[in-house]
């Protein structure tokens, strides 16, 4: 049975506290009576998160948290005691942050970035705010292109700092950003380079050619809509062309190319028509 994951156990029979839950070696464990749904029978598989209750039992529950064993999520500080902050994790026990695991001291009602993790001391389910030490920087599976799950973090001056596939720390550059990027948002993105410090940088659109036919298309779509004229040029101001078609001007100019090359368009001064 893992803890802090979820686990496909069998039910093995039914008591007043609830149902019993076993695996193949043996073990077993409650799942509370509130959890339980008339259509369960001695013998089905259900799946269940386990984590330790109050008294530091081993517990089975069907709700969902918000984060995972070995991944990273913001969540909120529900309270501050003496032991640490707690946070709000979608289940009833609140997850702890030890302040040995604080960077700064954490607020009552605000968001802050952590990795859950087993301490293998206790055996007890433990969050850290100083999430830097649990980056992978030496095995990296991942290569050029690939495509990634992507966390959105905070704001730096080069661009937003973003968690890749649970596992690497990541930057995505100002001009590679063309919409609003919400911190705690979770998208797709593709790995344009691997860093010899282990770290990677990362774009929200499919690098090379890949990217070009679905922007093509965006814009001939717009000019069709607009009686075959968009104000645009490869002179524009960025924000002009991410308000307009919602792509970075780098995209938007090798999108134009495309079209151009495939006499689709005529480029002018002050905008592109259709052919």
């Amino acid at each position: 049975m893992h803890l802090g994951q979820f686990n496909t156990l069998t039910i093995l029979r039914f008591t007043n506290p609830g149902a019993y839950l076993g695996d193949d070696e043996d073990n077993d464990v409650l799942l509370p009576t509130k959890y339980l749904t008339p259509d369960l029978s001695i013998g089905d598989e259900i799946e269940v998160f386990l984590y330790l209750d109050s008294e530091d039992r081993l517990v089975a529950t069907t709700e969902k948290p918000l984060i995972e064993l070995n991944s990273f999520e913001f969540l909120k500080v529900k309270e501050v005691t003496h032991f640490g902050a707690f946070l709000d994790w979608g289940l009833e026990k609140d997850l702890l942050v030890p302040f040995k695991e604080q960077s700064l001291k954490m607020e009552e009602g605000k968001y802050y970035l952590v990795y859950l993790y087993l301490d293998e001391a206790t055996q007890r389910l433990v969050a850290s705010a100083k999430v830097k030490k649990f980056f992978e920087t030496e095995l990296i599976v991942v290569k050029e292109k690939d495509e990634v799950d992507v966390l959105i973090c905070e704001t730096t001056d080069l661009g937003k700092n973003v968690v890749v596939n649970d596992t690497y720390s990541g930057l995505i550059y100002n001009s590679d950003i063309f919409r609003f990027l919400k911190r705690g948002e979770r998208c797709k993105g593709y790995v344009t380079k691997v860093r010899e410090d282990g770290k990677l940088d990362i774009s929200l659109e499919k690098p090379g050619f890949q990217k070009i036919e679905p922007n093509s298309e965006i814009i001939l779509k717009f000019l069709e809509k607009n009686e075959g004229k968009l104000r645009l040029t490869d002179k524009s101001d960025p924000d002009a062309i991410r308000d307009t078609l919602g792509m970075s001007k780098k995209t938007f100019k090798q999108a134009v190319g495309n079209l151009y090359k495939q006499r689709l368009i005529e480029i002018h001064e002050d905008h592109i028509s259709l052919v």
